[in-house]
């Protein structure tokens, strides 16, 4: 491959392409329009769900909090156990869960248009895990400085009420995130329901801008084209397009990223790198023109993503210092265009 060569003209003229074929974004919904915690409370039987994983019943529930009057809102939802490394007894005591609300009950509030909408849970009753959640929390965050074509979070402080345990309560952290459906919406691109996509047909200008962003949080656990089963393209990633139209492969689950650093996390072996800190470039070949620009990009937005690790004030600082640590080494590599070429441009596959 040629020598990497940083030329401003090149620069600008991508960033001026990539600006004219950019997303146009709606705005969120109200549930994602703020950053703020908020305070919910879950009453169920939690017992069970915790015990028996069940994925394929769900079992009743109330959805507590107080909107903005002050005024106490309930909400009579189903919940449920889901996916599927996280159901693992040996990883997680306490699974991830969908909620799924009424649209007629949800109708003018804040969790207005939310329907099935996914919790991920704190994995295991320690301040560990707890990190560990609000670290994938700020991963999401993150990726949404980057791009409104990503997942909209919200941070939520949960009571636990266990309607099978005397009404025993739990305090912990959770975040909601956006629907898929919700963000096809915003962006106007309809969900691909198909098994799996050429790389060519994916938008370049975000691919690229994707592949850094796994590269930045040191993930490695996804497939932007590929799924394990038919009509579930991809790992870790949702297809969003029209026909005729370049494919947006939008990322989404970051427990296995070196940024979370979650102790049940491992390295795929095929990749040959011995822990999930160690970041590997996997970025498409035939997108790598466009790297130079992107490269622009995440350094002019590096001030708005190190800003995310402040405004998270649930996380610790045993968390923020190793985090802004390992997100300066990324940023070591890209103001050296030695570093560039050899990490990045030259590990394209």
């Amino acid at each position: 491959m040629a020598a990497f060569c940083w030329t401003f003209t090149f620069t600008a003229w991508f960033l001026l392409i990539s600006g004219a074929n950019a997303q146009e974004s709606r705005a969120p919904d109200p549930l994602f329009q703020s950053n703020e915690i908020l305070d919910v409370r879950i009453v169920a039987a939690m017992s069970t769900i915790n015990s028996k994983l069940p994925t394929d019943e769900e079992l009743p529930a109330t959805f507590q909090y107080s909107n903005s009057a002050g005024e106490d809102v309930a909400f009579d939802i189903q919940v449920r156990t889901r996916g599927r490394s996280r159901l693992d007894k040996s990883k997680c005591k306490i699974p991830p869960l969908r909620l799924n609300f009424r649209l007629s009950q949800t109708k003018a509030t804040l969790f207005h248009k939310q329907d099935k909408v996914k919790l991920v849970t704190h994995c295991q009753n320690s301040t560990t895990y707890r990190e560990v959640l609000l670290r994938e929390y700020i991963a999401y965050r993150i990726l949404n400085v980057m791009t409104d074509t990503s997942f909209k979070v919200r941070l939520l402080r949960i009571t636990y009420v266990d309607t099978e345990d005397k009404n025993k309560e739990s305090l912990r952290y959770g975040f909601i995130i956006e629907h898929r459906d919700r963000l096809a919406k915003r962006i106007s691109l309809p969900v691909l329901e198909i098994s799996g996509v050429q790389p060519g047909a994916l938008n370049s200008e975000f691919s690229s801008t994707v592949s850094m962003y796994h590269y930045l949080i040191g993930n490695t656990d996804f497939s932007s084209v590929r799924g394990a089963k038919v009509n579930m393209c991809c790992h870790n990633h949702v297809l969003f397009g029209k026909d005729g139209e370049p494919v947006w492969s939008v990322p989404y689950d970051f427990d296995q990223a070196g940024l979370v650093n979650a102790p049940h996390a491992a390295p795929n072996p095929r990749f040959g790198i011995s822990s999930v800190k160690r970041r590997l470039y996997r970025g498409r070949c035939m997108h790598i023109e466009g790297v130079e620009a992107t490269v622009a990009k995440y350094q002019d937005k590096r001030q708005e993503i190190l800003q995310v690790l402040d405004e998270v004030l649930a996380v610790s600082d045993k968390s923020i210092k190793p985090m802004t640590g390992y997100i300066g080494k990324f940023y070591k590599v890209l103001d050296s265009e030695q570093k560039v070429s050899k990490e990045i441009i030259n590990d394209c596959i």
